[in-house]
Formats: C-alpha cells, sequence, structure tokens
C-alpha cells in the first residue's frame, strides 16, 4: 500500500514536470529576460501570455477577449483574462491562413486580413471553441507574397482600413500597390486613401479623427538612410513619395530622378533608420500619468540588414499642439550585446490602460503598468 502510494506521487510529480517544461503557456518561461527589460521610472512589465507563436497585431473584442494575427504561423488567436493582468487561456479560432497578419473587430464581429483576402468571424466571442466558417468580405488584393501581411483597423469613418506594400524592397507599380486603402465593412466602395507608402503595418487615428501611420524605408542604401516614418494623412488623396523618395528629401538613386521631393508629402517625423517600425497607438487609457495621454506609442520590430542592429524596442513620440517634439525610447532591452531575444511588433491599450505589446520571436504578450 505504502509503495503504491509513493509511486503513484512520484509519477503525479513526473507529470506535473513534463507539463511544465512543454506548455508554453506557463508562467516562468526563461527565454523571456523581462529582468534586461528598462523602462522609465514607475513602469513595470509583465508577461500577459508566453504561449502565442508568432504573435503579430492585437485587438480588442467587445467582451474583452484579445485577438491576435500571425504571419507565418497562419493561425489567429483569441486570448481570454479574467483579471485583466494575465490570460487565463489561449484558444486558436482560424489555422492554415495565408498570413493572418491583421485582425479588426466590430460589432461583434472579428475580421482577419489575409494577403489577399478578407475574412469576417461574425458573433465570434460566443464561439471561441467552435468558432464559425469565416465570410469573405473582399478578395480583391494582391496575392503577392512581399510585403503582402496586412495590419487593418476600422477608422472614425465606420470604413476599414487595409494597406497594399509595395511588392519589392524599391520598385514602380500602379494602384493598389503601395498604398492605403479603405472600405466599407461589407467590402463595398473600396478606394485608395494613401499613395506612395512603401510598406505600413500600423496606424492610428487622433482624438480629432486624423490617420496616423508607419513606414518602412527601403533596404540597401546603406546603415542610416533612409529612415522609417511617421506620417500623418488627414484628408484622402495624399502622396507619400515611395518609391521617388524618402524620409524628408532624399531622392530615390534608381526612381527619384525627374521628380523633386517637394512634390510629395513629407514625413511628420523621422524614425531611426530600418527600425522596422510596426504597430503604432494613440494612448487614450487611464492608467499612465497625463502627460502620456495622446502620445503615440511605436514597437520597432528591429532592424535584419544593418552593421548595428537596432530598433527592438518601444518608442514614444511626443506631441504638442499636434506635431512631434521629440522621439524617444520607452521600452528596451530585447536587444543585448546585439543578439535580440524578442521582436515587438505591435501595442494595443487594455480596456484598464495598460499597454500591451506583442512579440512575434518570443510568441508573448506583454502589460506595461504604471502605479
Amino acid at each position: 500500500m505504502l509503495y503504491t502510494a509513493l509511486f503513484a506521487l512520484a509519477l503525479l510529480i513526473v507529470i506535473s514536470l513534463v507539463f511544465i517544461f512543454f506548455n508554453p503557456s506557463v508562467e516562468g518561461n526563461s527565454d523571456l529576460h523581462l529582468d534586461t527589460i528598462k523602462l522609465p521610472a514607475g513602469f513595470r512589465i509583465d508577461v500577459y501570455s508566453d504561449g502565442v507563436p508568432g504573435a503579430r497585431s492585437m485587438t480588442w473584442g467587445t467582451n474583452g477577449t484579445l485577438f491576435v494575427g500571425t504571419r507565418d504561423e497562419g493561425k489567429v488567436y483569441a486570448i481570454t483574462s479574467k483579471d485583466g493582468k494575465t490570460a487565463d487561456g489561449v484558444i486558436v479560432i482560424a489555422e492554415g491562413l495565408n498570413q493572418p497578419n491583421g485582425v479588426a473587430f466590430r460589432n461583434g464581429s472579428l475580421y482577419v486580413a489575409e494577403v489577399s483576402r478578407i475574412l469576417r468571424y461574425d458573433n465570434i466571442e460566443a464561439s471561441l471553441k467552435s468558432p464559425p466558417e469565416p465570410v469573405v468580405v473582399s478578395d480583391a488584393f494582391p496575392s503577392d507574397a512581399w510585403h503582402g501581411w496586412k495590419f487593418i483597423r476600422f477608422g472614425p469613418d465606420g470604413k476599414l482600413y487595409v494597406p497594399v506594400g509595395a511588392p519589392c524592397n524599391v520598385c514602380e507599380r500602379p494602384d493598389p500597390y503601395a498604398t492605403i486603402m479603405r472600405m466599407n465593412p461589407d467590402g463595398s466602395g473600396l478606394e485608395v486613401y494613401a499613395r506612395g507608402i512603401r510598406n505600413t503595418v500600423g496606424f492610428d487615428w487622433d482624438a480629432n479623427g486624423s490617420l496616423w501611420f508607419t513606414d518602412n524605408g527601403r533596404d540597401y542604401l546603406g546603415n542610416d538612410i533612409p529612415p522609417d516614418e511617421l506620417d500623418h494623412a488627414p484628408t484622402i488623396g495624399m502622396n507619400f513619395g515611395f518609391p521617388y523618395c524618402h524620409g524628408m528629401n532624399i531622392s530615390d538613386p534608381e526612381y527619384g530622378s525627374g521628380h523633386n521631393c517637394s512634390e510629395f508629402t513629407a514625413p511628420v517625423l523621422e524614425l531611426g533608420p530600418h527600425v522596422a517600425a510596426l504597430g503604432m497607438r494613440f494612448y487614450d487609457g487611464a492608467m499612465f500619468p497625463s502627460g502620456y495621454n495622446e502620445q503615440i506609442f511605436i514597437a520597432e520590430h528591429g532592424s535584419w540588414n544593418r552593421d548595428t542592429p537596432i530598433g527592438y524596442r518601444v518608442t514614444l513620440v511626443r506631441l504638442k499642439n499636434g506635431s512631434p517634439v521629440s522621439y524617444e525610447v520607452f521600452a528596451e532591452g530585447w536587444l543585448q550585446n546585439g543578439t535580440a531575444w524578442g521582436r515587438p511588433v505591435d501595442v494595443e491599450v487594455a480596456p484598464d490602460g495598460a499597454l500591451l505589446v506583442s512579440d512575434d520571436k518570443a510568441g508573448a504578450i506583454y502589460r506595461i503598468s504604471y502605479g
């Protein structure tokens, strides 16, 4: 009897250790070196979930579900949390998709952007464990894989904004390439909103309903040019210069001839060169000090072709009277001695005012809180 009881206890301990070792959602993932992350005084960073392989763009459902897209993994996740501080579970609600980076939520439905299609999952929060078959809202987008992954978001006008990246490092292509498009929620009324945009993977609207976005600069002009960009498109029809001009006034050596950079709308701010500025949000929560209200957080994924790596951080753009006045590091430490253990992709304000940061390299979502 004693031998049987001891054997059962030992077996239970072994099973528990195996579960902890192999289950990526268990807290304490040794690959997440949060002790290296530096933040301003008063802030802290914790793991919201570390069982989200390839985590990229994020959006909130009405009932507090966090939806997360991926790229190469082909999956979309739903993350639930009872206390809003740590995830209770990660559910795969779609898989086998073509780079489903973008997610957006409206009227109970989740919109997912593949490379060439926009899908819609209706009444999704009521059926997370048995998701419905998606409705194809639109299949009007190009199938090019290069810069084909899409960030999507509903604007204050009720339209869904969808970028179409340039299918190249630098090239001259007709619409719809290198644009931000928009359409009605049912897929009708598709139109180009802005042009001359190489590859935006993040945008948001300010309190006045005006669109701002990040744009990734071209490669192979050296370590320090061109910069990534923060751009502002308050009206339809603006052109931001790609492939002819980069940054404030850098003429492209291949396509710039015959074009003056003054013909195009310049960025409101030059970001770091090759930092891969992706997701951005205006902070509209109630947790952070008031000085952060309506300021811009940007997830910098990090360089891949620069002699000295740069990025791999979350930056803060401070605004005054609607114009940038500073560009500073808010959270850094994913890059250590030239090697990155994580790569921020998107930022999202949580219902309680915390800032969530997705990381596709570490497969995690972090929660940055204050106080």
